[in-house]
């Protein structure tokens, strides 16, 4: 799952990044408005966190704009500002939820969860593919009832492949959704996760999961 944090407090957006990534996201950082803006109008997030009280463009204006262009990621606002009207002028501009600072990293966690839920029938519910299971909530997954251990950047990967069954997703794809945007993606370290995933999924299988589509990328597919 890929996350968009818009916060110009560089220890509260570090906060974020870091608990985020800790939870098996990939998460690209914005410091204001118009960079978030340019950002989540020009790559495919998951979810975008968004604090209101920006310089250059703020919170509300950022997310109209969003909508504007048919954009309906979906935007947990962030922010200080705590009056029962400013609440219903972020929901009225299009944000789906709201928090207000200091908050819990656990409370974050679980609002962004839910967002994610929303936004696909199968998010936030175990998902299936062949004799392969995920649970996104405690972040295990199992093939014919066996648990396998993952790292987070492993676990993040197979993920991505679930939720993306029998569709080539090349090196940039991956790159984008399980790294993030600064990840150059032409380095090896693709190639190299995906070899220990195969050998943690695959390897005491006769049926292969995990395929090469040579000079493209990967495939999650039966046979």
């Amino acid at each position: 799952m890929r996350v968009l944090v818009v916060e110009d407090e560089k220890k509260v957006a570090s906060f974020i990044k870091r608990g985020l990534e800790e939870e098996s996201f990939s998460v690209d950082v914005a410091y204001d408005g118009e960079e978030g803006l340019d950002m989540a109008a020009n790559n495919p997030y998951d979810v975008i966190l968004m604090d209101l009280m920006l310089p250059k463009k703020d919170g509300l204006s950022v997310i109209r704009e969003l909508r504007e262009q048919d954009i309906a990621t979906p935007v947990l606002c962030l922010t200080a500002k705590d009056a029962v009207e400013d609440i219903v002028e972020g929901l009225e501009t299009g944000s789906d939820d709201y928090l207000t600072k200091p908050f819990a990293f656990g409370e974050l966690l679980a609002r962004v969860k839910a967002l994610l839920r929303r936004t696909s029938k199968d998010r936030g519910a175990e998902i299936f593919f062949a004799d392969l299971r995920l649970d996104p909530v405690s972040h295990k997954v199992w093939r014919s009832d066996k648990e396998i251990d993952l790292t987070a950047k492993e676990y993040g990967l197979l993920e991505y492949f679930m939720r993306n069954p029998n569709e080539v997703l090349t090196r940039a794809m991956i790159a984008e959704h399980v790294w993030d945007y600064t990840f150059d993606s032409f380095t090896n370290i693709i190639d190299v996760y995906v070899n220990y995933l195969r050998k943690k999924v695959d390897r005491d299988y006769d049926t292969k999961l995990i395929h090469t589509v040579r000079g493209v990328g990967y495939v999650l597919k039966e046979g």
